[in-house]
């Protein structure tokens, strides 16, 4: 406080509200909705921009190449747009090969998604795992490693699902495939070895994956853990960021942005029950990679 001796005013020093972050949460298509929902609960606080980069799924139909240009042409306009603090790149595929050369293009901090192998090493007990994922997340040499380095005592089977995401997308938009279709694509995890031995843990590595854990978990011949990295990317993220404000909880609208042109009106449905009030189509002219 600053008080004017001859004008008799009394001055407050201007109090700055305090900052509210921007996180913008990206993946190819709605599958990052399964990490947007940990990170909320982390950051109940921030501002989310969402970002589905539509126009160009499946990103597995991609060349490396034409993958890592894609994504870089995209987030440089997505950074431009939305200044964020933090960007989450919620799809394996994109993770596994182009986070280098984000974090070489952008200074702010970039987390990533990628197989949680090693914790599925730690916590299988007939040390027998399977990674469900994009059949480019099972080729990519990181997926690879991840095995070497964190699994080398377990069998591990990489199961590449052709379908699973874009049934994961049906889904959302109320047109569930049937249990015979999402059989075919997850009986090759479950495994039985000759001494009894049976796959007790199963990473679900495409962040599409856990918009079906119900049904999954229901389909599963036995009973498996199905590991989620989400709640790890979310504790990630504050690690970067920090904890939320106090009394700033649910104050910011949520914005999903879609690179083509989003969605029909179920879809919208969907999205506005996770807190999307503001839903931008084609708000970016890319064409196709």
């Amino acid at each position: 406080m600053r008080i004017d001796l001859l004008a008799g005013t009394v001055y407050h020093p201007a109090v700055m509200p305090p900052h509210v972050p921007t996180i913008l949460v990206f993946d190819s298509g709605l599958g990052g909705l399964t990490v947007y929902a940990e990170l909320v609960k982390a950051r109940p606080d921030a501002r989310f921009v969402y970002a589905a980069d539509d126009a160009a799924f499946p990103y597995g139909r991609l060349s490396e190449a034409a993958l890592v240009m894609r994504v870089l042409a995209v987030m440089e306009a997505l950074v431009a747009a939305h200044a964020p603090e933090i960007v989450v790149i919620a799809c394996n595929t994109a993770s596994t090969l182009v986070l280098p050369h984000l974090r070489a293009r952008f200074s702010i901090p970039i987390v990533g998604t990628v197989p949680a192998i090693k914790p599925a090493a730690a916590r299988s007990a007939s040390r027998m795992v399977s990674v469900l994922a994009t059949p480019g997340t099972v080729a990519r040499d990181y997926t690879q490693d991840l095995v070497r380095a964190y699994a080398g005592d377990c069998a591990v089977e990489l199961v590449g699902s052709t379908r699973l995401a874009a049934i994961a997308e049906a889904e959302l938009a109320g047109a569930p495939a049937s249990d015979a279709e999402i059989m075919a694509e997850i009986t090759p995890c479950f495994r039985e070895a000759a001494d009894g031995r049976r796959t007790d843990t199963v990473v679900l590595a495409c962040t599409h994956y856990p918009l079906l854990l119900p049904r999954l978990e229901r389909l599963a011949p036995w009973p498996v853990s199905f590991l989620d990295p989400a709640p790890a990317i979310a504790r990630r993220m504050v690690e970067l960021i920090g904890a939320p404000l106090l009394g700033h909880e649910g104050e910011e609208e949520a914005r999903a942005v879609f690179t083509g042109t989003g969605a029909g009106d179920t879809l919208k449905a969907a999205l506005a029950a996770r807190g999307f009030m503001r839903i931008d189509t084609g708000a970016l002219a890319f064409a196709m990679a």
